[in-house]
């Protein structure tokens, strides 16, 4: 580096500096390619022609794809556009542990009367989950109830769980439930994510409504 500047700031004093940088501009490297040259790979003119190299896009928001209808404090009430508008929807919330890690989500929608059961949720945990031990729920450290996993597929494992009358009340009048699960790497430890049950009585309303007013299904 030393050597560089001493001769650029001689020339500099000496009023030379622009046309020394004039000169090295004007002489052609070495190694570059005769202008006329064409490139080595370039591609046929007439790829750039073939439809099929171009994408048409994707309606946002189209048929099949999940928009965010409502958000009730805590809960968002998801919903999946149809052709016919009759959007299916669910309550869903993202559990997080401790340190703020994703550990659960929770989909849950009102039941059609007939049932014990008169809300269903669906929970996903993590595939690195120990099946066996199942998912475990508390209300404001209430009493523990346990339900088993139902499948895993590549988002997760599933336990798909019904909640009586009793249960969504004590939700309505609750702060917080809690979901536990046990990791398959540490067996003798438990993750816990709370559910925060800020807004659900609005949201569990807002999707009884939808329930109702769906058409038969044929």
């Amino acid at each position: 580096m030393t050597s560089t500047l001493r001769p650029l700031a001689l020339l500099v004093a000496l009023g030379l500096a622009g046309t020394a940088f004039a000169q090295s501009a004007e002489e052609p490297a070495a190694d570059a390619p005769a202008a006329d040259a064409p490139a080595a790979d370039a591609p046929a003119e007439d790829a750039a022609a073939d439809p099929a190299a171009f994408s048409t896009g994707q309606e946002v928001g189209g048929v099949g794809q999940t928009y965010t209808r409502e958000t009730f404090g805590d809960w968002q009430l998801n919903c999946i556009r149809t052709e016919d508008g009759s959007d299916p929807c669910q309550l869903y919330q993202l559990l997080k542990d401790a340190n703020g890690n994703p550990v659960a989500e929770v989909n849950l929608t009102a039941l059609k009367p007939g049932g014990e059961a008169v809300a269903g949720a669906t929970i996903i945990a993590p595939l690195e989950t120990l099946l066996t031990q199942g998912l475990a729920i508390t209300v404001d450290g209430g009493k523990e109830k346990k339900y088993p996993f139902t499948f895993c597929a590549a988002i997760g494992c599933i336990s798909r769980v019904g909640f009586t009358a009793e249960e969504v009340e004590i939700f309505k009048k609750g702060a917080k439930a809690t979901v536990t699960v046990v990791p398959v790497a540490a067996a003798d430890q438990k993750v816990n994510a709370d559910i925060s049950l800020t807004g659900f009585t609005a949201g569990f309303e807002a999707v009884q409504k939808l329930v109702a007013e769906a058409p038969a299904s044929e």
